[in-house]
């Protein structure tokens, strides 16, 4: 039987009272059925310590100067139940001034090993927006195959929603400029709700959301990277490891390739 059929038939039967019921009823039904579909492709996969969306095909990790010394020959050829990380993002920079101490030896040992690099600036809303934008530009020099520079947006430290936003546009723009290709966005699904949604929608979104296991509440035509785990192991990396999935078809990694 139908949900709408048994709402028809409660309703009929029990009146008002009894509609009341089955439309709770209905609600909890449909929720259970919506978690059930978004959870049945997550699968724990031993080699990595995590569950990870098996739906999607292609998956990968960042890092920065607090993983370490990292065997990027390892890290490359790992594989755990036909699943290997297929794509990194490197930490550059940081604000004004600040250049992360093991970019140059992640970007080389990354780019040896043939596995599609991109790098990324922790962006500090206090500092000037254009120096920060000379700051990575001055770290990062791109090849073609390279992935699109990633802007970090994690903090507001008490900036009005205005300048943030303004002076946000300045780093994309000159950062596009210089590379020739549009910058992707990382931040968390509240920073999203309050200043990328409506301002910067024709970004590509890399979403960090380690609580849900759906996509929902992304936008579907510029989110490509889900950040969905703080807590995955790979090979040749000591401690924890952030994990990502590319979203879109594999396919369409090619439009963040430079």
């Amino acid at each position: 039987m139908s949900l709408g059929v048994l709402l028809r038939f409660l309703v009929k039967r029990y009146e008002f009272w009894g509609a009341v019921l089955a439309l709770v009823l209905g609600v909890i039904l449909i929720r259970s059925c919506r978690k059930t579909e978004d959870d049945k492709d997550w699968r724990f996969v031993k080699g990595y310590g995590i569950r990870l969306p098996m739906h999607y095909t292609m998956h990968g990790f960042d890092v920065s100067k607090h993983n370490g010394r990292i065997d990027w020959k390892r890290a490359a050829r790992m594989e755990s139940e036909g699943v290997r990380m297929r794509f990194v993002y490197i930490k550059a920079s940081e604000g004004a001034t600040l250049a992360d101490k093991q970019f140059a030896q992640n970007w080389k040992g990354a780019g040896k090993v043939g596995l599609p690099r991109g790098a990324y600036h922790f962006y500090h809303p206090t500092r000037d927006p254009h120096k920060q934008a000379q700051n990575f530009i001055k770290q990062v020099t791109l090849k073609p195959g390279d992935l699109a520079p990633a802007l970090d947006f994690e903090v507001v430290n008490g900036v009005g929603e205005q300048k943030l936003i303004a002076d946000m546009q300045i780093w994309l723009d000159e950062i596009e400029e210089h590379y020739g290709i549009r910058p992707v966005i990382y931040t968390n699904g509240s920073l999203y709700k309050r200043y990328i949604k409506g301002n910067f929608d024709k970004y590509p979104l890399w979403i960090a959301d380690y609580s849900n296991t759906h996509l929902n509440d992304y936008n579907p035509d510029k989110l490509y990277i889900w950040q969905h785990s703080q807590s995955g192991w790979v090979k040749g990396i000591r401690g924890p490891v952030d994990i990502n999935t590319f979203v879109m078809d594999s396919i369409r990694l090619a439009e963040l390739r430079l």
